[in-house]
């Protein structure tokens, strides 16, 4: 149910949501800017967010989509690969992590943004930072750290990172789930209920890409 359902139930949800959304609420597919209600916090919170999600995206493709097999290929050792995603992984998790905080106490502090916060919204907000937190705990507390009974850290390329394979081809190996630390199992089931309550919320604005303002009248 866990490893094999949920996921697939997921990805179905990620997927039609956005049809319906675009369909049916393309005035709504906006991140709703506050920018015109308080800049100075924003100026600070929103980059140290967005490029730490970016480079946190990053680290998941590399991670999940490319197998071992592939980086031994091209003479990278899994230890050399392992130093250099979890140094920049948490790089990328404590940015993240920052401007997540400073965007939360942004909007709860400035009454004029928090009016114009959605239910939906207020609720997506602990779930994608306990999402973040407890990939920052995988990266630094178990990768760096060894934590969990880890010294030499957790190879999820060889267990996590197939099962997510084996999701995207229909083809999950639940029994790949069961062996990986709790922070993991944790951290990548509150992954796909956050992908399945994406398409109803702000997060939306993530696959809208703008092109218009190369060209938009000054």
């Amino acid at each position: 149910m866990l490893w094999v359902i949920v996921p697939c139930l997921a990805i179905a949800t990620f997927a039609l949501g956005h049809l319906w959304r675009y369909r049916y609420d393309k005035f709504g597919w906006t991140s709703r800017s506050s920018e015109l209600y308080e800049k100075r916090i924003l100026a600070w919170a929103s980059p140290l967010f967005h490029f730490g999600i970016l480079g946190v995206l990053a680290g998941h493709l590399a991670g999940l989509l490319v197998p071992e097999s592939w980086t031994s290929a091209l003479g990278i050792s899994e230890h050399a690969y392992h130093i250099v995603a979890v140094s920049l992984g948490t790089l990328a998790g404590l940015a993240t992590i920052t401007g997540l905080v400073l965007l939360v106490y942004r909007r709860r502090m400035t009454p004029s943004v928090l009016r114009v916060t959605s239910v939906v919204d207020k609720a997506v907000y602990p779930l994608l930072g306990a999402v973040i937190l407890l990939g920052l705990v995988n990266t630094a507390g178990v990768g760096l750290l060894g934590l969990g009974g880890h010294p030499g850290g957790y190879n999820y390329r060889v267990s996590v990172a197939v099962w997510f394979r084996g999701v995207l081809t229909l083809h999950p190996n639940a029994a790949l789930m069961v062996g990986a630390p709790w922070s993991f199992q944790v951290h990548v089931a509150l992954s796909f209920l956050l992908f399945a309550l994406w398409p109803y919320t702000r997060l939306v604005h993530v696959l809208a890409a703008p092109f218009g303002y190369a060209y938009r009248p000054y």
